[in-house]
């Protein structure tokens, strides 16, 4: 199979296009039928005007941002790699960055947008937060048009646009992709916004916080538990990261269990590190011994400065499935763990993270298994500073 295509031809223009993470031989593109049908009725209908501000929701890796990049645009997304790729690619077609603001989905922008575009997110409850902190910036003059991939379009995205926005009115299907238009009520008695959301870690007094784009925010979700079961000790010094930290229930017991330590909470979405942030304020005070890191895996980490990372990975991204955002997690790690430090990993039995950290790291060792998960351990050792 050939590299993916990489030319987006709009009605806007032709524009390079990356995805991230950069893989080799990727085959996957940066945009999809529903970029592409979005774009085509923007130019054909709304005809924006040079001053006209667009905000953009959850635009994966740039694709909408960079054709519209001659318009004042906001890009609001909950991923930092969402907004890394999207640097990248303005980059890459050699556009300035002076009229596009990057919002991360806990901000609302400065100003009334005459021109909204939505990308449907997976998450259902992301997109209630978003639309109702956003409302009051909307009027009955905003055009709203929302699209995906039909297979991707949950059945309750309808109903929750008509409860925060207005009427829907929904387009003839295109290369598999759809389109929505909503109409602005401004008299509709809107919810609260149901979000954050908490409650109590079992068997604990801890209150656990969950903003709306986090992993299994209503509870506890099984593979947490099952680590939880079975947590490392405490290493004698040096920093411990919680990697891919969602609401940061696994930092919260280990500085529980080894109060002497500096807890590092890392992850790619915004909500997640506000979560965690919260949840480990809530349980130690403001001064808790954590810092908190929206960051693509462990960029903003030294070589050799970690004595331990736990890690319960996504197999996915988006709507993707695959192990390449585990890969590069376990990859981080490995260069970030001091000699002797240890990788400690919780997944699914079927993923095969064992083959992986056996590449990486030169071995692993099975901690506990169940019928459905197995936890992992990998020792940083000197012999492989070669890879």
């Amino acid at each position: 199979m050939s590299q993916a295509e990489t030319l987006f031809e709009t009605a806007f223009g032709s524009y390079r296009l990356t995805r991230l993470p950069a893989r080799r031989r990727e085959l996957l593109r940066a945009w999809d039928a529903a970029d592409e049908y979005l774009l085509d009725t923007v130019a054909e209908e709304v005809k924006p005007g040079t001053q006209s501000r667009i905000l953009v929701l959850n635009d994966s890796f740039g694709a909408l941002a960079v054709a519209l990049h001659e318009f004042a645009v906001w890009s609001l997304s909950d991923s930092v790699l969402a907004h890394e790729a999207t640097r990248q690619n303005y980059s890459a077609n050699g556009f300035s960055t002076e009229r596009l603001k990057l919002l991360t989905s806990l901000d609302v922008p400065a100003e009334s947008p005459s021109l909204v575009l939505i990308r449907a997110p997976k998450t259902l409850a992301l997109l209630e937060y978003q639309l109702t902190r956003l409302r009051p910036l909307f009027s009955a003059q905003t055009t709203v048009i929302v699209a995906g991939m039909v297979k991707n379009m949950q059945p309750g995205l309808w109903k929750l646009l008509e409860k925060v926005l207005g009427p829907t009115r929904t387009s003839l299907a295109r290369k598999k992709a759809r389109l929505i238009r909503v109409s602005f009520d401004p008299d509709l008695v809107v919810p609260e916004n149901p979000y954050p959301t908490r409650y109590i870690l079992e068997n604990t007094g801890f209150r656990i916080t969950n903003h709306a784009n986090v992993f299994s925010r209503a509870k506890l979700d099984i593979g947490t538990r099952f680590f939880l079961q079975h947590l490392p000790p405490c290493p004698p010094a040096g920093n411990i990261i919680d990697l891919g930290c969602g609401n940061g229930v696994l930092a919260l017991m280990m500085l529980q269990d080894c109060p002497g330590s500096r807890v590092h909470c890392v992850d790619e979405s915004y909500m997640a590190v506000a979560s965690a942030r919260e949840t480990l304020q809530d349980a130690f005070g403001q001064t808790v011994s954590a810092s908190f890191h929206a960051a693509w895996n462990l960029s903003g980490f030294d070589a050799g400065s970690a004595a331990l990372v736990l890690c319960n990975p996504p197999f996915h991204q988006q709507h993707i499935v695959g192990d390449q955002i585990a890969t590069a997690m376990f990859r981080d790690a490995r260069r970030v763990l001091a000699e002797g430090g240890e990788l400690w990993v919780v997944g699914n039995r079927h993923l095969g993270y064992h083959k992986t950290l056996k590449r990486l790291f030169g071995n692993a060792e099975l901690v506990a298994s169940s019928p459905k998960f197995i936890i992992l351990r990998a020792v940083r050792r000197k012999v492989l500073d070669h890879h």
